[in-house]
C-alpha cells in the first residue's frame, strides 16, 4: 500500500530595512573683530638748568673794574672825602677859635697837612677768597602721559547648523511561503 507522501516546502519572509543615515554640519563663521590702539599722549616740561657766576668783586679785587663800578666808587669817595674835610675844617675853625687858650694851633694845622700819608702795604690773596659768587639752580624735568584704553569691537556669529534626518525603510524583501504537495 501506498501511502500518500506529503511534502512541504516553506519559504521564510525576509524584512528588507534601508537606512539612511541623519547628518548633522555644523559650521561656525568666525568673529568679526576690530581693535584699535589710540596713541598715548606724551607732553615734556621742560625747565633748563641755570648756572651764573658772578666775578665783579674777584675783578674789582684786581683792579679790573668796569666803568660804572668805577664811577661809584669815585662818587662814594667823594662823598666821604667831603665829609672828612668838612669835619677836618669845623674842627680847625674850633681850634682857631680858641686860640686864646694857648697852644699854636696854625703851626700844627701846617705841620698836619704836610704829613705824607702812610702807604699800607699787606700779604692777601688777590682776588679775596669768596669774591667768585656762584649760583646753580638745576632743571627740571616733568613728563606726564595719558594713555587711552584700546577700543575693542567685536560681533559674534550664531553657528550655522544643518541637520537632515534619517530614514528608515522597511519593506518586505521575500513574503514567507508554505507550498504542501501531496503525492500518491
Amino acid at each position: 500500500m501506498n501511502f500518500p507522501q506529503i511534502t512541504m516546502h516553506s519559504t521564510y519572509g525576509q524584512i528588507e530595512i534601508n537606512t539612511q543615515n541623519a547628518s548633522l554640519t555644523i559650521e561656525q563663521p568666525p568673529a568679526d573683530l576690530s581693535i584699535e590702539q589710540p596713541k598715548a599722549e606724551m607732553t615734556i616740561n621742560r625747565i633748563p638748568s641755570r648756572l651764573t657766576i658772578d666775578q665783579s668783586k674777584a675783578r674789582a679785587d684786581v683792579d679790573l673794574k668796569s666803568a660804572r663800578q668805577r664811577i661809584e666808587d669815585a662818587a662814594q669817595q667823594g662823598q666821604q672825602s667831603v665829609a672828612q674835610g668838612i669835619a677836618r675844617r669845623a674842627q680847625e675853625g674850633e681850634e682857631l677859635m680858641k686860640i686864646e687858650n694857648g697852644g699854636n694851633p696854625i703851626a700844627q694845622q701846617a705841620k698836619q697837612h704836610n704829613l705824607i700819608p702812610e702807604q699800607e702795604f699787606g700779604l692777601g690773596w688777590v682776588p679775596s677768597y669768596g669774591s667768585v659768587e656762584i649760583d646753580y639752580d638745576p632743571s627740571q624735568l616733568n613728563i606726564n602721559w595719558t594713555i587711552h584704553k584700546p577700543i575693542i569691537n567685536s560681533q559674534s556669529h550664531k553657528p550655522i547648523i544643518n541637520y537632515y534626518s534619517g530614514k528608515v525603510n522597511i519593506s518586505m524583501k521575500q513574503y514567507p511561503s508554505l507550498n504542501i504537495d501531496i503525492s500518491l
